[in-house]
């Protein structure tokens, strides 16, 4: 018979509940904690040989451009290549491993859930997803008591919606965003069936529901590259060898309110954006632009999604970057994905009661997404982020790195240094050129760095660097600053 390996208590390592002996490939399962009262052998992954970049080369689909170091361990906010070299990582897997690296608790969560379950699908229920879902919903509308609208939307009494909003599980940050749109085009549809808008136009809405599908996106903004994720990502490096993408979709300008009211009318069933854009170069809405798109979204029974699969969940100083918002600028969808379990890969979708009201058994679904490992790690991490001195941490370490890179590179800006822009520990630095010389003398220096639209680079530390490296790090990158300037003067 097979007995259950929840029987072992504690968060130790697998290795050491489950009695692996010296041999690198195998172990004996000692009868405490085995699957069969005789023991059964089991067998352990070899560990790779030396051509790592060969066989990447030769297996795997040529899909990223990667400098020539293979990384094999991290601890805290550095990491480890196979020589040795030890870097400090202002890019935390981009923006993901906001604990920092072999993060111990969450090391003990996953050796612990992994000998109890990993996967049982959304044909039933497990005891985590649940939990972080309540914990999502609860931790969002205890950090932001003012809101009223969307997500914050109040029931009859007055109260708190914690028992309408609602919570959907995914994988990824693009399998969340497709799941909003997906949500918003069914909305579209409700809308036009009903008529409720009450306007002249709505009559020939109602006539063909299918017309309230257009979905409104922004210049510089990075929502996937699944294809309904992809098709509101305006950038055509990332767009032309796919297209047609999906139709109905429509692209203003990032922070141009004036052009609100011509792309957002009765057909809108969504807009989707970023509070603070990371892939498109470090730019943050402007009150008066969200708060327009909030209005506009109403005047038209048009859902308002946020994308804070980057900027959200602590990145910004704030549980969530729209938290640092006017109340009269909330979102009826709210996506994540990025920290939320530190590198296990999650996603999630908020959606206000409006929303979740309409969305029945089989609209949508998911075979990994939920799944206790996950969830338990999503639990442990979410738990840490919305702590009050943990976001003034992050708050203080942004200030600070403000100002080492504004002290160290004011000769600069202007010039060589068009900008230094972000809030919190999402930072960017826009130079006059293409920005890839600098990025490999820092890591050439064992500072990790990464790249985003417009020359920028991008500083995305985890979130709980200590304010000795995140000093560190900006006399590291100050220092190929002065040496990329140098070397173009030359």
């Amino acid at each position: 018979m097979i007995r259950a390996l929840n029987s072992c208590k504690g968060a130790r390592t697998i290795a050491a509940r489950c009695g692996l002996g010296a041999s690198r490939n195998s172990a004996r399962l000692s009868a405490p904690c085995g699957y069969h009262t005789s023991a059964v052998r089991l067998t352990v992954a070899t560990a790779p040989g030396k051509n790592t970049t060969g066989m990447a080369e030769k297996y795997i689909l040529n899909t990223y451009v990667r400098p020539p170091i293979v990384l094999s361990h991290g601890k805290g906010s550095y990491v480890y290549d196979t020589d040795g070299k030890e870097y400090l990582d202002f890019t935390a897997g981009i923006a993901v491993t906001a604990l920092g690296h072999s993060h111990p608790e969450v090391a003990a969560a996953v050796a612990d859930q992994a000998t109890k379950l990993v996967h049982c699908s959304n044909l039933y229920h497990n005891q985590w997803a649940p939990k972080l879902a309540g914990e999502i919903v609860e931790a969002t509308l205890a950090a932001y008591p003012q809101g009223t609208q969307g997500i914050y939307a109040k029931d009859a009494d007055g109260a708190n919606n914690a028992g309408l909003a609602r919570v959907f599980f995914s994988n990824s940050g693009t399998e969340a965003n497709e799941g909003a749109l997906k949500f918003a085009r069914k909305y579209g549809k409700h809308v036009a069936e009903t008529g409720v808008l009450g306007k002249g136009t709505s009559e020939a809405l109602r006539g063909d529901p299918n017309l309230k599908s257009n979905i409104v996106s922004f210049t510089g903004g990075f929502h996937g590259r699944s294809m309904g994720a992809l098709s509101v990502t305006a950038n055509p490096k990332y767009q032309k060898p796919f297209t047609p993408l999906i139709p109905g979709v429509q692209t203003a300008r990032y922070n141009s309110t004036e052009e609100i009211g011509a792309f957002v009318d009765e057909r809108t069933c969504a807009v989707i954006v970023e509070p603070m854009q990371g892939e498109g170069g470090i730019h943050t809405a402007n009150v008066d632009f969200l708060r327009a798109l909030r209005r506009r979204c109403d005047q038209v029974d048009a859902l308002l999604i946020y994308d804070e699969i980057q900027c959200g969940l602590g990145r910004s100083g704030a549980l969530w970057a729209h938290q640092l918002f006017p109340e009269d600028c909330s979102p009826d969808l709210l996506t994540m994905a990025k920290p939320l379990a530190n590198g296990i890969p999650i996603g999630a979708i908020l959606a206000s009661s409006k929303v979740a009201a309409l969305i029945k058994v089989g609209d949508h679904g998911t075979t990994f997404g939920g799944n206790p490992l996950a969830c338990r790690v999503g639990s442990l991490v979410l738990g840490h982020i919305k702590d009050a001195e943990f976001l003034e941490h992050v708050r203080t370490a942004g200030e600070v790195l403000e100002q080492e890179l504004t002290q160290g590179l004011s000769q600069y800006l202007g010039n060589a240094v068009v900008e230094l822009r972000g809030t919190g520990l999402l930072r960017g630095i826009q130079l006059s050129s293409d920005p890839t010389k600098v990025i490999d003398l820092a890591r050439q220096r064992g500072l990790l760095l990464v790249g985003s639209a417009g020359n920028t680079v991008r500083l995305v530390p985890p979130l709980n660097t200590s304010i000795k490296d995140i000093k560190r790090g900006a006399s590291i990158l100050i220092d190929c600053v002065k040496q990329y300037v140098a070397e173009q003067s030359a």
